[in-house]
C-alpha cells in the first residue's frame, strides 16, 4: 500500500507537522528524507531495510560515499543532501553557542563538540576555545591520532590560546571505540594542560570525552 493510501496520522510527513519530528521514529525520519520508495517498497519500507542494512540511522549517516551509494534506493545526490544538512546542524549548533556564554549552555556545548567529533573513526583532540566572558572565538581541531591513542603537545595548544587571545578553553576529544570513560591517560594530558595553561593564564573550564551516544565532563567528575 502506498503512503498516500495510509490515514492521514500515519503518513510520516503529517505526523510529523501534528506532532512534531521528535515524534518519528528513525525510519519515518529517514522515509521523509528518502521522499519516495522504490518498485514495491514504500519510502517507510525502504528506510526500515536500510536501517537493517546500516545497522541504524547514525551508521547509515556516516557511512562513506561508496557505501552508501552502494544501497538500495540510495546515490550521489542523496549522498551529497545528506551531508549537506548533517552541515547545517553543525552550524545551527554553531551558532546557538555564538550567541551567548558557553557555561550558561552546557547541553549546547556538548551537542556541538559531540556533533564535531562523534563521527570521527580516528582520534582528534580539539579545544574550543572563549574570550573572557566564555563567548566562543572558535572551535579547533589540533591533534590527530591513530584509533587508540594522540599525541598531544601543551605547547601547541598553548601557543594557539596566546594567538587568538582566549582566556579560558574546553578540552574535547574522542574515542572511536564508542566508550566515552576517559583514560588515565586522558587524565594524565588534562592535567599538563591546566598546568601549561595556567602559566599564561588561561583556565581550562572542562575536558569533554565524546563517545558513541554520550559523553564524559572532566568538570562534572571533580578532576578540574
Amino acid at each position: 500500500m502506498a503512503i498516500t493510501d495510509w490515514p492521514a496520522s500515519e503518513r510520516p510527513r503529517e505526523k510529523l507537522l501534528q506532532k512534531g519530528a521528535q515524534a518519528l521514529s528513525d525510519a519515518e525520519l529517514l522515509a521523509i528524507f528518502l521522499r519516495t520508495g522504490v518498485k514495491g517498497k514504500s519510502a517507510v519500507d525502504l528506510a526500515r531495510e536500510l536501517l537493517q542494512r546500516f545497522g541504524g540511522l547514525r551508521p547509515l549517516m556516516e557511512a562513506s560515499e561508496a557505501e552508501f551509494c552502494a544501497a538500495l534506493g540510495l546515490g550521489s545526490a542523496k549522498y551529497v543532501q545528506l551531508q549537506a544538512v548533517m552541515e547545517m546542524s553543525r552550524r545551527h549548533l554553531a551558532a546557538q553557542l555564538a550567541r551567548g556564554s558557553a557555561l550558561e549552555s552546557p547541553d549546547s556545548v556538548r551537542q556541538y563538540l559531540a556533533a564535531q567529533l562523534r563521527h570521527e573513526r580516528r582520534e582528534v583532540f580539539a579545544c574550543l576555545l572563549l574570550d573572557n566572558r566564555h563567548r566562543v572565538i572558535e572551535y579547533a581541531p589540533l591533534f590527530y591520532g591513530t584509533i587508540n591513542a594522540a599525541s598531544v603537545y601543551p605547547r601547541e595548544v598553548v601557543a594557539l590560546a596566546l594567538e587568538r587571545g582566549a582566556a579560558a578553553l574546553i578540552l574535547a576529544h574522542n574515542h572511536p571505540s564508542g566508550v566515552a570513560e576517559p583514560s588515565a591517560a586522558d587524565r594524565q594530558i588534562t592535567d599538563r594542560l591546566v598546568q601549561a595553561l595556567a602559566l599564561v593564564e588561561v583556565r581550562v573550564l572542562d575536558h569533554l570525552v565524546v563517545g558513541d551516544g554520550e559523553s564524559v565532563s572532566f568538570a562534572e567528575r571533580g578532576w578540574l
